[in-house]
């Protein structure tokens, strides 16, 4: 992995965003990015700014950068990049990542809240819109390793190579047990030669897996259920695109989960 692009604004749940990607790039041996996306606080943005003004408003996060990323890289032994410029990240990340060399987007998640659940917020709008991994940390999760790694999905449609190919990098890299887990309504089992199994036992070679599969209608209250009772380390999820009307009926679970998990959710997408 090049580098880790982690977003931050400075806040609590921020921070621990940042901690988190810190451990992941010293592990990983890959460079950390810190960006933040500079806002005019409300009182400033009222009021006619000269251009010398915004720029010591800018060189203020940018002081608080450097010295966050000066810190993260004695304490880690990493190297850690940081940027800040007056944007709209969320319509520029694309250019970002790739200008630094980012393969991952970290991003923290603050915890569930009606609004959340309504209109979503920056992780989540970046998870169902972006073709870039995206790692959601909630304000709880700190990193003690990655042992065991959920990965929650359909097993009745395909999931492409490029994808396994992802989570197999990253399991490798953390010697991580993965369990594929699938909630299906219907009890209709899974035959051992469907070429399902060919596909991903082809995809996640050389990695330890297992599979698990759960008969319900309630496939977020399965995937609650099965990060406490397995002890979960990382929720992997692939999200599913919706059109804007199609969204107002059917919430993305990806979505929802990212909202409120005790742990990391990592969205792979499918290219």
């Amino acid at each position: 992995m090049k580098a880790i692009f982690v977003a931050t604004n400075f806040s609590e749940t921020s921070d621990n965003a940042v901690l988190y990607s810190a451990s992941l790039a010293q592990l990983f041996q890959a460079k950390l990015v810190l960006f933040n996306s500079f806002k005019l606080p409300v009182h400033a943005a009222n009021t006619w700014l000269t251009v010398e003004a915004m720029e010591k408003l800018i060189e203020k996060n940018r002081a608080k950068l450097k010295e966050q990323a000066e810190d993260l890289s004695k304490a880690f032994k990493i190297q850690v990049e940081y940027d800040c410029q007056y944007i709209d990240w969320e319509r520029e990340v694309d250019t970002l990542m790739n200008n630094h060399g980012a393969r991952l987007l970290v991003m923290g998640m603050s915890a569930k809240s009606m609004e959340q659940n309504l209109l979503g917020n920056p992780t989540t709008t970046l998870i169902s819109m972006k073709k870039f991994p995206v790692l959601a940390v909630p304000i709880g999760a700190k990193f003690k390793g990655i042992d065991k790694i959920l990965f929650a999905c359909d097993l009745m449609q395909a999931i492409p190579l490029r994808t396994l190919a992802r989570l197999k990098e990253i399991a490798e890299q953390l010697k991580s047990q993965v369990t594929m887990f699938y909630v299906e309504k219907k009890v209709n089992e899974l035959q051992a030669e469907n070429p399902i199994f060919e596909h991903i036992e082809k995809g996640l070679e050389n990695v330890v897996h297992v599979y698990k599969k759960v008969n319900s209608d309630t496939v977020i209250k399965e995937i609650e259920k099965e990060i406490l009772e397995s002890d979960s380390d990382l929720l992997v999820m692939i999200p599913k695109k919706y059109g804007f009307w199609e969204s107002i009926v059917h919430k993305s679970k990806t979505r929802v989960m990212a909202s409120g998990l005790n742990i990391p959710l990592l969205s792979i997408p499918v290219d």
